[in-house]
């Protein structure tokens, strides 16, 4: 049987219903899901009544699984591989990519729409993935092969959370050895900032927000300062430490964090926008004394810029090695039947909770 979390129509809640899959085109695989991690951006479909999607829509994008079945021309897995679905791909031919800049790929790609309804209706599958379900059809280049060894519940927060967040620091606006690094938002994207910057060698990690719980966890997963913001002024906070750094990362929505990012800041630093910002939100900086005068740079990342074949592997390899923490941010598993509800506990109860189907 498969089942799935299906978000039919804005103002409904999601439900667990029954779903088919028509078999895999050509480049494509039918993973059997094992594991998928709540994440914000499902939360955001539900919040902006369906972020742009065509309805009804079946959740989920941090998925880790089998390859059960492949479809013609498939060369990279076979059934039986353990994989992390990756909700993007580089294309190889949109001009980010002719010109060698893979991790701006601006295509991305993608599996064909596969689920539907019992009623035959098409299933639109969140970020092209779709792995609340017990089966979700994926790209070939989308699903990654990973060592067995890593726990799947583990696993499968690769696809998306972790691998923003550390691929943030590591990959789209890569940390030098011996930077200074802000992170403000110590959820679990931020947290995985923190990891990201620690492997890249950052001397200095500064963990900036409002729950006292949250920067505990930030201190165990590297942080090397905690900054408090309920307290007082963040940026001053975070300048009075380190006369501003050289990277500062916000991993919250709200633009207030940008605006911080950017003034905490030391001359020549680089401020990058790792949370999803409502439509609408605009910056209070002041163009020439926060980013002329100091020569601040301001970067924007989508889901840590990873190559998933690449990147995947290796903070897999990095979690078996004992360097990064995966373990940690794995704070509750739950199964299908629960989703629904626990959507609503997103970024509120631990760091993340994960779906074992």
């Amino acid at each position: 049987m498969n089942r799935g979390v299906v978000y039919a129509e804005a103002g409904t809640e999601p439900r667990v219903e029954e779903i088919v899959l028509d078999p895999p085109g050509s480049g494509e695989v039918v993973v059997r899901v094992e594991a998928c991690g709540l994440c914000h951006s499902d939360v955001h479909v539900l919040e902006t009544g369906g972020w742009g999607m065509d309805f009804p829509i079946l959740l989920g994008h941090e998925g880790a699984g089998v390859v059960e079945e492949v479809g013609p021309e498939v060369t990279s897995v076979a059934p039986g591989d353990r994989v992390v679905v990756a909700w993007r791909a580089p294309c190889g031919r949109c001009p980010s990519c002719t010109r060698g800049d893979r991790r701006r790929c601006s295509r991305n790609l993608h599996a064909k729409p596969r689920a539907r309804r019992l009623d035959g209706t098409l299933l639109t599958p969140m970020l092209r993935c779709g792995t609340l379900a017990s089966y979700a059809v994926a790209h070939e280049a989308c699903a990654v092969k990973v060592p067995v060894e890593l726990p799947v519940e583990q696993a499968c927060l690769l696809a998306c959370g972790f691998s923003t967040g550390a691929g943030a620091a590591l990959w789209a606006t890569p940390v030098r050895e011996g930077a200074t690094v802000a992170v403000i938002g110590c959820g679990g994207v931020g947290l995985a900032v923190v990891q990201g910057a620690r492997l890249a060698g950052a001397s200095r990690i500064v963990a900036v927000d409002l729950a006292p719980p949250k920067l505990e966890l930030a201190r165990a997963l590297g942080a090397t300062d905690l900054v408090d913001s309920s307290a007082g002024d963040a940026v001053e906070q975070v300048r009075e430490l380190t006369r501003g750094v050289d990277f500062a990362f916000s991993a919250v929505g709200a633009a207030a964090g940008l605006d911080e990012a950017v003034r905490m800041c030391a001359y020549g630093g680089t401020a990058t926008l790792v949370g999803l910002p409502a439509p609408g939100a605009t910056l209070g900086l002041d163009l020439y004394r926060d980013v002329f005068a100091p020569k601040v740079a301001i970067a924007v990342t989508h889901g840590g810029d990873t190559i998933p074949q690449e990147d995947f592997p290796f903070l897999a390899r990095a979690a078996l090695d004992g360097k990064i923490d995966l373990a940690r941010f794995v704070s509750r598993t739950i199964p299908l039947d629960e989703a629904p509800a626990a959507l609503h506990a997103v970024g509120r109860d631990g760091i993340r909770t994960v779906v074992r189907l």
